[in-house]
């Protein structure tokens, strides 16, 4: 099949990548013409195991292209995938500019029937938006889907290739034939393609983010009610993930949760729930604690220092907001490191991966010292965190 995908961040880039290894014709379209210059050269811009041998092999054999033009993006394509940036806005809602401008633009470029398909993580009710986007502007028959993707960063190929589940949200029986026959290679074990009406597709996504914002939470808040009780959390995980009601995910005790993901659906679910007149108290007290929670490590610091840091060197293991990328999106460290820095310490940091995107923000960058490894940062170090 021919494909676009428009948007080439971790969910495009991933999304064109696999989907040529199945065999595919994909192009994947981006305004930034740098970008885009070094993905021709053989560049990958982001890093994710297991993606840049996918990447290299299906670029040199021709399946895998980019460009900045949408009309030769889409040209020929059965299926276009829309896998762009849908940030927070101040209110804490998905904004959907870049989404809806994308699909004014496609309306006039369509030449033949065509699946567009919302990869981003959007709002109930976006479908209908996009719909209504290129519908102001079509000559042809199309139709719009939600196809939301569950991949973690750090596996996110293995996810791709082996999803534990792949959603699709549409009332078409057109687009569901091309659906099955796209997604045809990746559930040959019997993973299943679930089926079901575009705005529960699009809350499904929400959904599963949302629980999972949750199950980390209230870990970290049984961690704390651990620490003055005189309990052992470690011990608890064990105790409560062998109960296969619960499970043994997500149930580590740590500073909060961050990336691209967790913090921005919370706070768009949250907004949804809002703009229906709906209490969804328990996100509420998600977001207040997981915002407490990643300056947890602070006071314990200042209280081993009696109170003052200024002057102390703080070693810094991990920058990104997990483990196996560089992206350093909400990522806890950089709280307490900006907390830090305001108090007067000097930061030493190592990050296998992140150090570089953390080097380029304008308001600490400059002040880290970035080592070449974890245990060049200990040297004259205060503390370690």
């Amino acid at each position: 099949m021919k494909l676009a995908v428009v948007g080439t961040g971790y969910v495009g880039l991933v999304t064109g990548t696999c989907f040529a290894e199945t065999g595919n014709q994909v192009t994947c379209v981006d305004i930034d013409a740098r970008k885009v210059e070094k993905m021709r050269s053989g560049i990958i811009p982001i890093y994710e195991p297991g993606l840049e041998e996918l990447f290299l092999r299906n670029t040199n054999e021709g399946r895998l292209q980019f460009t900045t033009s949408l009309a030769e993006g889409i040209e020929g394509a059965e299926v276009i995938f829309l896998a762009l940036p849908t940030p927070p806005g101040e209110d804490g809602s998905a904004d959907l500019k870049y989404i809806l401008g994308v699909a004014k633009d496609l309306g006039p470029l369509l030449k033949q029937y065509a699946v567009i398909i919302d990869k981003s993580t959007v709002p109930v009710g976006t479908a209908e938006k996009v719909r209504a986007a290129i519908a102001e502007n079509a000559t042809v028959d199309f139709d719009v889907i939600s196809n939301p993707e569950f991949l973690r960063e750090g596996v996110a190929v293995e996810d791709f290739m082996k999803p534990d589940r792949v959603v699709i949200g549409t009332s078409s029986e057109k687009a569901k034939a091309v659906m099955n026959r796209l997604y045809a290679p990746l559930v040959r074990q019997g993973n299943p393609i679930i089926f079901m009406d575009e705005r529960s597709a699009e809350m499904t996504k929400y959904a599963a983010n949302a629980f999972l914002a949750v199950k980390i939470t209230f870990m970290n808040e049984i961690a704390n009610l651990c620490e003055k009780v005189g309990a052992n959390v470690d011990d608890i995980r064990r105790g409560i993930g062998t109960d296969s009601r619960i499970g043994k995910r997500f149930l580590f005790a740590g500073i909060g949760y961050g990336g691209s993901c967790f913090p921005k659906d919370v706070q768009a679910l949250h907004k949804t729930s809002q703009d229906y007149d709906y209490d969804f108290s328990i996100l509420q007290s998600v977001m207040t604690v997981n915002e407490d929670q990643k300056t947890k490590l602070i006071p314990h610091v200042l209280d081993y220092f009696g109170g003052d840091v200024k002057g102390k060197t703080i070693a810094i293991w991990g920058l990104a907001f997990k483990p196996y990328t560089d992206d350093i999106r909400e990522a806890p460290a950089l709280y307490n490191i900006r907390e830090l820095i305001a108090q007067g310490a000097h930061i030493k940091a190592y990050d296998p991966e992140a150090m570089e995107n953390v080097a380029n923000l304008a308001d600490i960058g400059s002040k880290i010292t970035f080592t070449k490894d974890a245990y060049s940062a200990l040297v004259d170090a205060d503390a370690l965190m």
